[in-house]
């Protein structure tokens, strides 16, 4: 049915949203939970800023989850292709940010279970600051990896620079 690049690329681009909603979960909720809305509702960013921050947990893990494992799906031919391509040119930053991406990403899965405790229901007050903090690791190293990951898609490509 698919020609082999036809796969990679569309499980690629399918992590790529994937990642963007991730992205979009996450930016939300550590907004909300660090700055709430306590007026009114009157401008873009108090409109961002309103959100339900416990809506969000569940759908963050499962993103989280999904991003990752499609990550893994498309990570062997990354590294046949697009790594090797960087390994060549002597592009060895833009290589190394890539094993950073990695372990940050394999941190930030080994939280999950973590965050997950601390946002399942009942919200408890006293832990509002623990929930904060781990949102906010959370939402870091996922635009880290997403932002690494597109800037070496741009500079490498499936292996065709």
């Amino acid at each position: 049915m698919w020609s082999n690049s036809e796969l990679w690329l569309t499980l690629l681009i399918l992590h790529g949203l994937a990642a963007f909603l991730l992205l979009g979960a996450l930016t939300h909720q550590t907004i909300s939970v660090w700055i709430p809305i306590r007026m009114h509702v009157s401008s873009f960013f108090d409109r961002t800023r309103a959100v339900s921050a416990r809506n969000y947990g569940a759908a963050i893990i499962v993103l989280y989850i999904v991003t990752f494992v499609l990550g893994c799906i498309v990570y062997p031919d990354y590294k046949m292709t697009a790594n090797n391509v960087l390994v060549k040119q002597h592009w060895d930053k833009a290589s190394m940010s890539f094993e950073f991406k990695e372990h940050a990403l394999a941190f930030g899965l080994a939280l999950l279970p973590a965050y997950w405790y601390y946002w399942k229901p009942p919200l408890v007050a006293e832990r509002d600051f623990v929930r904060a903090m781990l949102t906010s690791i959370l939402t870091f190293i996922s635009w880290v990896g997403f932002l690494v990951g597109h800037v070496l898609n741009n500079i490498a490509g499936l292996g065709g620079a």
